[in-house]
């Protein structure tokens, strides 16, 4: 017996040594990014909000009369892994930027680039990603509801960031948040944020970070497993992630050749009126070519029943344009370019104001159903993007239960074998097709509308 014990003990204690040498090793890795004494290899950008040391903490007090205000680490990080605690006061908004840049060129030195969101408002999105500056929200957590519940307001809340190569994600109180794939920007510094206040109210709230540290190397160490309820969201140029791959989402557009695609009205795909260059399906319009002819509607040369829909359209100044779906399948007479529509317009142009009640506006079933914004509460702009800008769509078609979102913003959502579908449908446009809607599969259609000036790209499709 006292063999068999000292044999035992033995192992136990190798194991714990094994286990603390190991756990040793991952710590050293780390290092603080506060010293909890002062601000040193720290500066503030931008606004004047304070930041003061009050026990082993930063504080940043919010102050009415100032633009966001950012206290920005002096150095610059390209990949690693960033924890922090963080208090925010309800009520306030803040955020931590990341690989993010200031510099006279752009905006004259405003701030931009990555934000882990801090958000104390009934919407929920802390620790989704916005896009401070540039392009907006990225990644806000319409996509990920268990993410969204993950936010201790008015309490200690501990936010974890990992940024390695083009994948980013954060993770807050351990449940992942953001699973983003963007390749913008690959190196810049950290800021902490005090954000610009109006009401009175808020004055003197402050916003509290404590416990900063971060780790630069042998990141695969350290690299935390994705989490399967949240979705990834991918910006790369007309490229699949491997994720992606294995969730069965394919390219429509290779970014490059025509092919899969034809006009709308013919077998063959146009000649004139339509571009492929930087990576995007360009419908010119008339002043960018000497002698323009449209180019027409083109379309899928596959047909769909029930699948999701991505890609990221762009118009000019009075852009008019749209994606349809359930093209050409069992409508009468000439339905090769008649299917539900995706309407994509920009608000200046003429028929943003015509139709009933508004659907006639970006992100629309034109037509039929007008827009709104189903994701947030108390919100009534859907968050699309005007002229120069991109704006990504996503169809989802299961059965008969259709949505549509716009920029990761649910904006539609309807079924099309319903009664007051039917309904609709007999006041519109469409009345006159006998079996629109009803089809069980049918193409989908990029539109060529005049002025033109409308691009596309990041095509992709998956079916279930």
């Amino acid at each position: 017996m006292k063999t068999k014990f000292n044999f035992f003990t033995q192992l136990s204690l190798l194991t714990l040594a094994l286990f603390l040498c190991t756990n040793t090793s991952a710590q050293r890795g780390w290092k603080s990014l506060f010293n909890g004494k002062d601000l040193t290899a720290w500066e503030v950008k931008n606004g004047s909000a304070k930041y003061d040391i009050v026990n082993n903490a930063i504080v940043g007090t919010s102050k009415i009369g100032t633009p966001n205000t950012f206290l920005c680490t002096q150095k610059m990080y390209g990949d690693f892994i960033l924890e922090l605690e963080v208090l925010v006061a309800p009520g306030l908004n803040s955020g931590i930027q990341f690989r993010s840049n200031s510099m006279k060129e752009f905006k004259n030195g405003r701030v931009h680039g990555y934000q882990s969101e801090l958000d104390t408002s009934k919407r929920a999105w802390s620790a989704g990603i916005f896009d401070e500056a540039r392009r907006g929200w990225l990644y806000p957590l319409t996509i990920n509801t268990k993410g969204s519940a993950a936010f201790n307001n008015g309490g200690w809340n501990k936010v974890r960031i990992e940024a390695i190569g083009n994948t980013i994600k954060t993770f807050l109180n351990g449940v992942q948040c953001a699973n983003l794939v963007d390749d913008m920007t690959d190196k810049g510094f950290i800021a902490l944020q005090v954000h610009s206040i109006r009401d009175k109210s808020q004055e003197g709230k402050t916003i509290q970070w404590k416990n900063i540290r971060i780790v630069t190397e042998n990141l695969e160490q350290y690299r935390s497993k994705n989490q399967p309820h949240a979705r990834q969201v991918s910006y790369l140029s007309n490229t699949l992630t491997q994720e992606e791959i294995r969730k069965g989402w394919r390219l429509l557009w290779d970014g490059k050749t025509s092919k899969g695609w034809k006009g709308a009205k013919s077998d063959n795909f146009p000649k004139n009126g339509i571009k492929m260059v930087d990576g995007t399906i360009h419908f010119l319009k008339h002043e960018e070519t000497k002698d323009y002819i449209k180019s027409g509607d083109i379309v899928t040369e596959e047909k769909f029943d029930n699948f999701e829909f991505e890609a990221d359209v762009m118009f000019k100044k009075g852009g008019n344009s749209g994606v349809k779906y359930f093209v050409d399948a069992l409508t009468e007479g000439d339905g090769r370019n008649i299917g539900f529509e995706f309407q994509v317009l920009d608000k200046d142009h003429a028929d943003h104001q015509k139709g009933v009640d508004g659907n006639r506006t970006i992100g629309s079933l034109y037509d039929l159903i007008a827009a709104e914004n189903l994701s947030e509460p108390d919100r009534d702009n859907i968050r699309a993007n005007g002229p120069d800008r991109w704006n990504r769509v996503r169809i989802v078609v299961k059965g008969g239960k259709v949505q549509h979102w716009i920029n990761n913003i649910k904006v539609v959502e309807y079924d099309r074998f319903s009664q007051s579908m039917k309904n609709l449908i007999k006041k519109s446009k469409y009345a006159k097709h006998k079996g629109f809607g009803l089809g069980s599969s049918g193409r989908i259609l990029l539109q060529d509308h005049s002025p033109g000036g409308i691009m596309f790209k990041n095509i992709k499709i998956r079916e279930f």
